[in-house]
């Protein structure tokens, strides 16, 4: 459960970084950057979720 802990911390910081550069600075790539990296974290969240019942069972 650690990876995907870590998955989540790293995709979240790439997710900010493009975020930010969309809004500060109007870059449309970095806008699709944080649009991928926000499905990815969905995904990553789905995972975290079903490890961390199946972990306390």
């Amino acid at each position: 459960m650690k990876d995907i802990v870590e998955k989540i911390k790293e995709e979240y910081e790439y997710f900010i970084v493009n975020a930010n550069a969309q809004m500060e600075k109007g870059n449309k790539a970095a806008g699709a950057r944080a649009r991928k990296a926000a499905l990815e974290l969905m995904q990553d969240f789905k995972t975290f979720r079903k490890e961390s019942v199946e972990a306390s069972k």
